[in-house]
């Protein structure tokens, strides 16, 4: 399946600007071949932007910025994952939707580790480690941007049978090391591809890096951004890594048996 990542938006400055951007983007993968589009974390709304902000504009999980993405997702034919602050009752979460090219929600993931103040004064944290979804026949599993940097997060994932992981972020600086290095080593320890949508520009008090990238199950980069906006593809095939599942044995060695204190770190 033919993947394509947008880094951005450089500038939107409402939730009808994301969704116009959304629309072209997706007209622009959809073109390219591409399958799915993948967008950053708070894509709808943008990250730094205040916990008022945040709180006012954040919808439902079927509210009317998803209805609109559905249809979006319907006219180009392409499936969406975007990320946007969700509502229920008093509860704010920060989420990423996956809907299918028929513009079906296909699953909701809410972020479980938070990440400094701004997510922490803004949002509750999520309570499921792994939402995976079938797309085209491809196991995907969602993280949003911080979760990847937990070994066993992505762990728990390629457990759950997912060939692709797919990270909406809002990388800034000065974690430079998170897209350069750490991303082909969780794609290759799991041998897993990991799709990493980032932010860019400047927003608020954040610099964003840019740096989006599709990483193989052999930690080869099959495509990479630069630092503005821009949009990616790449093609994400399992069967083709069948030789690199074969001689990186590390899930088939695992003994979890010995790993008991991960879970409970205080007892000897």
């Amino acid at each position: 399946m033919k993947i394509a990542l947008f880094q951005g938006p450089a500038h939107a400055d409402s939730v009808d600007d994301a969704l116009r951007v959304l629309a072209d983007r997706a007209r622009e993968a959809a073109a390219s071949g591409a399958r799915l589009l993948v967008c950053p974390e708070m894509f709808l709304t943008g990250y730094d932007i205040g916990v008022e902000a945040l709180h006012r504009l954040a919808e439902p999980a079927d509210g009317p910025s998803a209805q609109r993405a559905a249809a979006i997702a319907r006219d180009h034919g392409i499936a969406l994952l975007y990320g946007y602050p969700e509502r229920e009752r008093n509860t704010v979460w920060n989420s990423a939707m996956l809907l299918d090219a028929s513009g079906r929600p296909l699953a909701n993931h809410r972020k479980t580790h938070l990440f400094g103040e701004l997510d922490r004064r803004a949002f509750a944290p999520g309570d499921r480690v792994v939402t995976t979804a079938t797309l085209d026949g491809l196991c995907l599993a969602i993280l949003i941007c911080y979760e990847v940097e937990f070994p066993e997060n992505v762990r728990l994932a390629a457990l759950a049978g997912a060939d692709l992981v797919a990270v909406p972020t809002a990388l800034m600086a000065p974690y430079h090391f998170v897209s350069r290095a750490l991303l082909a080593t969780r794609a290759y320890e799991n041998q897993v591809f990991v799709a990493y949508a980032n932010r860019c520009g400047q927003e608020g008090t954040l610099e964003y890096l840019g740096a989006s990238a599709i990483v193989a199950p052999d930690g080869a980069e099959l495509a990479r951004a630069g630092g503005g906006e821009e949009l990616i593809v790449a093609d994400v095939d399992p069967d083709a890594y069948a030789h690199s599942r074969a001689i990186n044995t590390y899930r088939g060695d695992r003994r979890p048996e010995l790993y008991a204190r991960l879970a409970s770190p205080h007892e000897p």
